[in-house]
């Protein structure tokens, strides 16, 4: 079978709910990040066969395909094709397995996989909650009600189920937050970051600047302070501190085949190694990529010692520490410059965001394998193995 390479991976600095990018269309997110990639590889933009966006809330600015709407307003050429998907919060680690794909089936060349999410501009869950207001209908069918009778498919709820599963402490929770925001601060502060941000151009009170730093981030995190957030619900131990951060952003990862190499020229950064995705209990939900990753390394053939780095969507504390407790896995190569709890998680845009942060952080370490993988709505799950290459 062919191989897909990745040559280059960017994102955007994270911005909060109302905060840096909130004055930022949505789509334009997605055009900074398509221009930053054909500014940074030398190659023929219009050899491009297709771009596939991950975006969850496609309502309002995020409709009317929202990748091809990013393509119009960038600078590339109009002739580019692009689809948006949606398979929940790895909505664009699954553009990114169709684009790998696609070049290792032969059909295509070049791929860009991208992800694009304003939560600020289009609330999370608002594209369901506005029509069930409006009275114009449900998500659940009435065979879908009678096969999970009052069950709602909560991510919240399933988080709590994590937590009490797997016997875990409100203060194992905050601990593993506060490291969180320790390593994306040292991260910031090392410079790890510079390579895969692309800096977007804002408007503030003082006048136009450059967003490049991920907003987030609590640079004076202390376990007292996050351990005083008070739980979303009475009776469960999770927090806004221990849980990702709403967050708007954008990124995007260039895969491309052998032939792509030779005929442009280009320097191949890693080399798609596995892609899978599985789907297991829709109701706790949020523990699939423990038995995703058990199967996608057995069906790689390796172990989780193989793994130099893992990148561990942090959707909330509960689902890395089950994901490490389940897979013996090591926390010093777990999300090694923070995760979603301090860098934020722009939902249909973390997938590719954390292809960009592992694969800088591989090369930074001079790691050989590094995994992905999250959890997602529906009880889903997928995982991305990659080889460093240089």
């Amino acid at each position: 079978m062919a191989h897909a390479y990745i040559v280059d991976a960017v994102r955007t600095a994270g911005g909060r709910r109302g905060g840096r990018l909130a004055g930022v269309h949505p789509v334009d997110l997605g055009a900074a990040v398509f221009d930053a990639i054909a500014a940074r590889n030398d190659f023929d933009p219009k050899a491009i066969d297709d771009v596939i966006t991950g975006c969850v809330m496609q309502g309002g600015e995020q409709t009317m395909d929202l990748g091809r709407n990013a393509i119009l307003a960038s600078k590339l050429p109009d002739s580019i094709p692009a689809v948006t998907i949606d398979r929940q919060c790895g909505s664009s680690q699954q553009s990114m397995q169709f684009a790998a794909q696609a070049v290792m089936s032969g059909t295509q060349d070049i791929v860009l996989a991208s992800g694009i999410e304003s939560m600020t501009r289009v609330p999370m869950g608002s594209t369901a909650v506005l029509y069930m207001k409006a009275g114009m209908g449900n998500y659940k069918s009435a065979r879908l009600e009678e096969a999970f009778p009052g069950v709602m498919f909560s991510q919240f709820d399933g988080a709590e189920m994590i937590v009490k599963k797997h016997g875990q402490t409100k203060e194992a929770l905050d601990a593993y937050s506060l490291e969180s925001h320790r390593r994306a601060a040292a991260a910031t502060q090392a410079g790890a970051f510079d390579n895969e941000i692309v800096p977007v151009e804002i408007e503030t009170p003082e006048g136009k600047e450059w967003h490049k730093v991920d907003e987030g981030i609590r640079f004076d995190a202390t376990l007292e302070g996050i351990a005083g957030v008070k739980p979303i619900s009475e009776t469960g131990v999770l927090s806004a501190a221990n849980a990702s951060q709403i967050c708007d952003g954008a990124s995007a990862v260039l895969i491309v085949s052998e032939q792509a190499l030779k005929d442009h020229g280009l320097t191949p950064r890693a080399r798609i190694h596995h892609v899978s995705v599985t789907a297991g209990d829709p109701v706790i939900m949020l523990e699939e990529p423990l038995f995703a990753t058990e199967r996608a390394l057995k069906r790689a053939g390796m172990k989780i010692d193989d793994i130099d780095l893992y990148e561990v969507n942090e959707a909330f504390a509960p689902v890395p520490l089950a994901w490490m407790s389940y897979l013996g896995a090591s926390h010093d190569r777990l999300n090694v410059h923070g995760g979603a709890i301090a860098l934020g998680h722009p939902l249909g845009a973390s997938g590719t965001k954390l292809m960009a942060t592992l694969l800088n952080a591989l090369e930074k370490r001079g790691g050989k394998y590094g995994l992905q993988t999250m959890c997602e709505g529906g009880g889903q799950a997928n995982v991305t193995i990659i080889e460093r290459l240089s």
